[in-house]
């Protein structure tokens, strides 16, 4: 009898012909993120995939696991051979284990027989066990409705019995589609974009632009610290910083105060643009929500489109702030974001920002500005550093 963790997927089960490339990936993944306890057995059979776990940490196995992008859910499981008499003594012993831990007053049976050589239906294995489950405990009975467990037992290859499901993310195992290149601010809303995509299969990096020093070391050490929490998810960040402030005093300079905000966020875009094209990413990222600020209205989100030929990628732009503040709790982001420290965003901040900007206006204002040289020498003096969790 071996102790498992059972890894469950959906979506990829749908990918037809390609669908060993992903499960391939989601395996890989696996591995990944549980390489330093020592490497377990990881394999694959008949839609699932399996952890040996008996001589590892259970605990810290499920907490890793579910965070890898294309893990529907989890069961940590008993595996041994398909005998009846087996099956429901230990279906018996993980009753009592249940009732052990925590009030249990009801329980059902749940069998699913994928082996169909096996004699016994799948409801008449349910019936069985339940009534032998009955018979060798006390004060408990069935409710097929809302029971307080649920011992689960499935006929493969082998039998396996188990209690818990554990939901992952779900979603599509990282860079089976593409890469793309995040704008990580130090606030709520980049972060999240950049897990929601990550958890469409697409990998990231992540370019952060700064006004030191204007702003401080601790602002881009925030910065970094999101950074490691998405590589949670996401894998190694490459992550590069970009010195914003020489463009934001030219803009100030030569330009209408109130353009300010969009001349910026224009630059942040080509900027971006270069970096992904030289870093093979085939997308931008941003945490633009439409009407969160001034430059994320409809008309500024249009000229900052304007500004690259790259596709820009969105996936909080219809979505409220509660959902996207909810959404940063349970990835782990939201303490950090919150920290008191400044971005580039509070520098020469216009005091009437404006909303509904002319594309004509604004490359009018561009053209005041030596815009390729302030692009060259920001590139210049980026840097560039490898962000994981282990750092």
């Amino acid at each position: 009898m071996k102790k498992v963790i059972i890894i469950r997927y959906g979506e990829i089960i749908l990918k037809g012909l390609n669908r060993s490339f992903f499960e391939n990936k989601l395996v890989k993944h696996i591995k990944n993120a549980l390489a330093d306890m020592g490497k377990p057995n990881i394999y694959k059979e008949h839609s699932r995939i399996y952890v040996d776990v008996e001589d590892f940490n259970e605990n810290e196995i499920i907490d890793r696991v579910k965070k890898v992008f294309g893990v529907v859910s989890i069961s940590p499981a008993l595996r041994f051979e398909v005998d009846m008499e087996l099956i429901k003594k230990t279906a018996l012993e993980e009753l009592k284990r249940n009732i052990d831990q925590k009030n249990v007053r009801t329980f059902k049976v749940d069998s699913k027989r994928a082996d169909k050589k096996f004699p016994m239906k799948s409801p008449e294995i349910s019936r069985e066990v339940g009534g032998f489950l009955l018979t060798n405990t006390e004060d408990i009975s069935v409710d097929v409705h809302n029971p307080d467990v649920v011992v689960k037992v499935e006929i493969r290859n082998e039998a396996f019995v188990h209690s818990k499901t554990i939901s992952g993310f779900g979603g599509l195992p990282l860079g089976t589609n593409g890469k793309a290149l995040l704008l990580l601010s130090g606030g709520i809303d980049s972060p999240v974009a950049g897990w929601l995509v990550g958890k469409r299969g697409v990998e990231i990096e992540g370019i952060h632009f700064h006004s030191y020093p204007f702003t401080s070391e601790r602002a881009k050490e925030k910065v970094v610290d999101l950074a490691k929490t998405l590589s949670i998810y996401c894998g190694a960040l490459k992550l590069y910083s970009v010195n914003l402030l020489p463009i934001q005093k030219a803009i100030n300079e030569k330009c209408p105060e109130e353009e300010m905000t969009i001349l910026s966020r224009r630059f942040m875009m080509k900027i971006a643009e270069r970096i992904a094209e030289k870093s093979g990413c085939d997308a931008l990222v941003t945490g633009e929500s439409i009407g969160q600020v001034a430059s994320q209205t409809v008309h500024s989100l249009q000229v900052t489109n304007a500004a690259v030929n790259i596709p820009v990628f969105r996936p909080l732009i219809a979505m409220d702030k509660v959902d996207i503040m909810d959404l940063a709790h349970k990835i782990g982001t939201y303490e950090t974001s919150i920290l008191p420290f400044e971005d580039c965003c509070t520098v020469f901040l216009p005091k009437r920002p404006i909303t509904k900007p002319r594309i004509e206006k604004i490359l009018k204002s561009e053209a005041l500005l030596d815009v390729e040289k302030l692009i060259e020498e920001a590139i210049a003096d980026m840097e560039k550093e490898i962000i994981s969790l282990d750092e």
